[in-house]
């Protein structure tokens, strides 16, 4: 249950943060920025809730942050043309390792 948490709280980050995007231009209207205080309110609400049900902080953040980079730089090429070169495709690969490395190597405890 504490996934699905976090999996919305990935959501509601995601959404809020495209929605900066939509707030920076000059014709930006009241409910827009509405839309990201909502979004990062559910979001973080979302989180709390991961961490409630178990889910450790170090992981649910990682995956929080990573999942939350790929995806909105995904929305960003899509959306709003920005460009995605292949550096930053290679960054993205990067992100996905390093979040799943920090996954299962939580499940493998040390202890001093």
């Amino acid at each position: 249950m504490g996934y699905l948490f976090l999996a919305l709280a990935i959501v509601g980050e995601v959404f809020a943060t495209s929605f900066l995007k939509v707030t920076s231009g000059p014709d930006a209207k009241w409910w827009q920025y509405a839309a990201v205080v909502v979004g990062y309110v559910f979001a973080f609400a979302m989180l709390s809730q991961s961490l409630t049900k178990g889910v450790p902080l170090g992981i649910a953040y990682a995956i929080w942050a990573g999942v939350g980079v790929v995806l909105v730089a995904l929305i960003s090429w899509i959306f709003f043309k920005e460009p995605l070169t292949l550096v930053q495709l290679g960054g993205i690969v990067l992100v996905i390792g390093g979040v799943t490395m920090l996954e299962l190597g939580g499940r493998h405890q040390v202890t001093a």
